[in-house]
Parts: C-alpha cells; sequence; structure tokens
C-alpha cells in the first residue's frame, strides 16, 4: 500500500497504519426525515451518538474493525462534530463524506454544473461546516428514482468534476447504478475512482460495473445478507474479487442493536459466515474488505 495519508475527521492518518476490516459504506448519523416532511420516523433517522460508538468501540476492541467512511453528505443530515466525538470515542478512524444527495434531499434547484462543482471544492479545500473537518470522500451521489433527474444529473457531474480536481474518491447510490457510473465515466473519471452502490439483484449488472473498472459496493442490510452473499459469490467466481466492496450499510435508529436491529456488526456475524461456509478463504475476504477500500480511497492520491 502506498504512502499516503486518509482525511480521518480527527486528522490525517496514515494508510498503512489501517488494520481489520475498513466498511466503505455506512452511516453515523442522518437525518431524512425534513425532505418528506415527517417529524419523526426511526427509518429516517439516526441520532444516537452514545450507541453508535460503543458499538464500534466493540467492534476495534475485538480487532476486527480497522476504518469506518460514513458517506452521510449535504441532504442527509451530516454532523462532522458528531463523527469526529464518534470517532473519538471509538477509538476508529472515520472518514467523512461531501457530496449532493439524490432526490428531494439534494435541494439544489436551478443550480449550474459551476456552482454545484464549487460548492463541492468549498467543503473540500475549507471544511464541512465550519468544523475543520475535511471529507476524505465524495458521496453518496446519485438518483432517488428509477433513472435520474437533470437534477441529479447535475450533481453527479459536479461530483466527477470536483473528484478530478481533487483526487477524492466518488461513492454513488440508486435504483440503475450503470446508468449513474456512466454518468460518471462520460466526465472522464477513471472507473476505479468510483464504489458503485448496488442494491439490485442482476449479477450481469454487477459484472458489467466490474467489469467497466469500478467497484460494486454491496451492503448487508440493504440486499440481505443472503442476496448479498450470493452477489458476491457469483463477483468472485467471475474473478472479480478485486473490484467489490462489502458493508453493512446501517442507517436508521431502528438498526442499531439498543432497538433490537443487528448493528454495524451485521457483515461480521452474517455476511461473512456466509462467504466462509461457501468456500471463500481468508485470504480472498481479506482482500476484499481491507485491501479493496483502501485501494479504492487511496490509488488516486498515491499518483499525485
Amino acid at each position: 500500500m502506498p504512502e499516503v495519508l486518509l482525511r480521518t475527521v480527527t486528522g490525517p492518518v496514515r494508510a498503512a497504519a489501517i488494520d481489520g476490516v475498513v466498511l466503505p459504506h455506512e452511516h453515523l448519523r442522518t437525518d431524512m426525515r425534513w425532505a418528506v416532511g415527517i417529524d419523526s420516523d426511526p427509518h429516517r433517522w439516526l441520532d444516537e451518538e452514545q450507541t453508535v460508538t460503543a458499538e464500534l468501540r466493540e467492534l476495534r476492541q475485538s480487532g476486527r474493525l480497522g476504518l469506518v467512511v460514513d458517506l452521510t453528505c449535504l441532504g442527509m443530515g451530516r454532523d462532522a462534530a458528531a463523527l469526529a466525538r464518534i470517532a473519538a470515542g471509538s477509538r476508529v478512524p472515520v472518514i467523512a463524506a461531501t457530496g449532493l444527495y439524490a432526490g428531494p434531499f439534494c435541494h439544489v434547484g436551478d443550480a449550474d454544473v459551476d456552482t454545484l462543482t464549487a460548492r463541492l471544492m468549498d467543503e473540500i479545500l475549507s471544511g464541512v461546516d465550519g468544523t475543520g473537518v475535511f471529507p476524505g470522500v465524495i458521496g453518496e451521489v446519485g438518483c432517488w428514482g428509477a433513472e435520474p433527474t437533470p437534477a441529479e444529473e447535475r450533481c453527479l457531474v459536479a461530483a466527477a468534476r470536483a473528484s478530478l480536481r481533487t483526487r477524492l474518491p466518488v461513492a454513488t447510490h440508486g435504483r440503475n447504478a450503470f446508468a449513474l457510473l456512466e454518468i460518471l465515466l462520460g466526465q472522464n473519471l477513471p472507473a476505479s475512482r468510483v464504489a458503485v452502490g448496488y442494491a439490485g439483484g442482476d449479477l450481469g449488472t454487477a459484472r458489467k460495473i466490474a467489469e467497466a473498472g469500478a467497484y460494486v459496493s454491496l451492503g448487508s442490510l440493504a440486499l440481505g445478507a443472503d442476496e448479498a452473499a450470493r452477489l458476491a459469490l457469483g463477483l468472485i467466481e467471475d474473478g472479480h474479487a478485486g473490484r467489490l466492496l462489502l458493508s453493512t450499510g446501517l442507517s436508521r435508529v431502528a438498526q442499531v442493536r439498543r432497538y433490537d436491529g443487528p448493528g454495524y456488526a451485521d457483515l461480521f456475524e452474517a455476511l461473512l459466515p456466509r462467504l466462509r461456509e461457501a468456500g471463500v478463504g481468508d485470504d480472498v475476504l481479506h482482500t476484499i474488505t481491507h485491501t479493496n477500500p483502501l485501494r479504492w480511497l487511496t490509488e488516486s492520491l498515491s499518483a499525485s
């Protein structure tokens, strides 16, 4: 692993110093209620700082968890100061995100691509919300419906252009996953800089994403452990283990253990055991859960 620095919420961390599993798509604090006019819904918010800190600390102390990438960007209730407290309290390095989320949450009106790009660049260069926290990833950006709207497409183009200027990686979210990747690639963004959040069931589409050179990012909670394992095994069998990312994808209060959810340990306790039972070796799992996400985060930085 090249000697590069990761931008974490508590300061720069050497990529080579990260041991344990890297969770490349998590949410530690969100609020998705405002855009849909709902005051309280356990499926649309997560504000349990002590609970989240305790869960991450337990995974860290067990030696399993090395790094968390929080993909809560603009419009999703991001709280950089809370992320810094969670990272410090759990002793787990956390990477924060910038980006303009999808649908009713991106709230960009008629702003053009240059304006949106400048907004992202300001956060990347000056920090998030006056906290002194610098984002280390752009995402998750994408679409809320079946296809990206003109506004969502502008947000994707802005993400690609900000990535080209700063070399930060990009993470996507949305149903038509390959269409989102094509928009980014249309800006000449290297595919290896993109983690495509895939929540579909078609192995062929996941294969196309990997063949294009991007990472296929699967979440055990979004897909369910059985479905995520099926897709992961298919990609591994096709020779695409090097383009696979696995995470839990926790994003709401109903999913934490305090409220009888599976918690951030779901990847370790549900998905990874299924892959081991199917015959996936520890060396391959290390590649998928450690080498791949660090490569996604740092490959372009090491070339700067």
